[in-house]
């Protein structure tokens, strides 16, 4: 079965959390490393800070949406939790 991922990155520059997801978690890091992806072209250089694999797109999607809707203080208490190794 296929596995996607919903992640958090940190923004060096500024120290912001971006969020989104993914079917291939490292190459979706040097993208948005690599200046291309437009919503963090200017943000760069990221950490990936927080991850969760998940079976479907659409489990992805939805847990994606849940974690956007954090507050900051929430999300760092979230990635400050033990995570696994992509």
């Amino acid at each position: 079965m296929a596995t996607y991922f919903v992640y958090m990155l940190k923004s060096l520059k500024d120290e912001k959390f971006y969020t989104g997801h993914t079917a291939d978690l490292k190459r979706r890091l040097k993208q948005h490393n690599g200046g291309r992806v437009r919503s963090t072209k200017a943000r760069r250089p990221f950490e990936l800070v927080y991850w969760e694999s998940l079976e479907t797109r659409r489990e992805a999607m939805l847990r994606e949406r849940e974690l956007k809707s954090l507050g900051r203080a929430e999300k760092l208490r979230l990635v400050q939790a033990p995570t696994q190794s992509p």
